[in-house]
């Protein structure tokens, strides 16, 4: 077997707050592996975008350790994370997070020119091809609809060629119509590029399109189902 993309080895996460210690993650132990496909599901509240935020070295575990492509994240400052980002993964949020001053061209240009990629429009303009949103890279956020805008936010992830696409409720803004779009596009991506995919969503459909799927309660893992049936809550 080869050696897992991710794993986390009793990972946690508290924050201290005025009413003492509140725990959003405790002791997951986990390790995702080339090429799979990892829906996390649960309740609201349940820990699932915090554990995805681990994953990206976008928050500090408090507890624990992850390692990523055979590094430790826990070892590492804000700048060597910044930099494993640029290099290793892609993500995608729910909310877009598009520069709104930039045309879709030059949102998904930006990291391939922060990883220094002399190509890097060249590059983002096929991205937003294989999107369908070729005939919009002239345009600002703020004259694309929403799903068109999911769709400029999944090829800035895909665009460097991550080896790990992580995504938060990629299709909790959208439509059922934009949705499946943005579902079919993430499991294409995968399919073109041998990323290793971990979601967070409340949508069945996507959930059952995953390899695994991990369901959490109250901050821990109460079922890692690697055929699913259930239906994401």
């Amino acid at each position: 077997m080869s050696d897992p993309v991710l794993s986390l080895q009793d990972a946690a996460l508290w924050l201290n707050g005025n009413a003492g210690r509140v725990d959003i993650l405790r002791g997951i132990t986990l390790e995702v592996m080339r090429g799979e496909t990892l829906g996390l599901i649960g309740p609201s509240g349940s820990g699932k975008s915090s554990l995805l935020m681990l994953m990206g070295g976008l928050e500090q575990a408090t507890g624990g350790t992850i390692t990523a492509l055979g590094r430790d994240l826990t070892a590492m400052d804000e700048d060597a994370l910044a930099r494993f980002r640029r290099d290793h993964m892609g993500i995608v949020f729910q909310s877009f997070h598009l520069i709104p001053t930039m045309t879709a061209l030059e949102n998904v240009a930006t990291p391939l020119e922060l990883a220094g990629h002399r190509d890097a429009f060249d590059r983002a303009a096929a991205e937003l091809e294989t999107v369908g949103l070729g005939h919009r890279a002239g345009h600002y956020p703020s004259q694309l609809s929403g799903g068109e805008q999911q769709r400029v936010a999944l090829a800035r992830a895909s665009a460097p060629r991550p080896d790990i696409l992580l995504a938060d409720e990629p299709t909790g803004n959208l439509d059922e119509t934009n949705g499946a779009a943005i579902m079919d596009m993430l499991f294409g991506l995968r399919d073109r590029h041998g990323a290793t995919l971990v979601l967070v969503t409340h949508a069945p459909d996507l959930a059952r399109r995953c390899d695994r799927v991990i369901r959490l309660r109250d901050g821990r893992i109460a079922e890692d189902d690697a055929a699913p049936e259930a239906a994401a809550e």
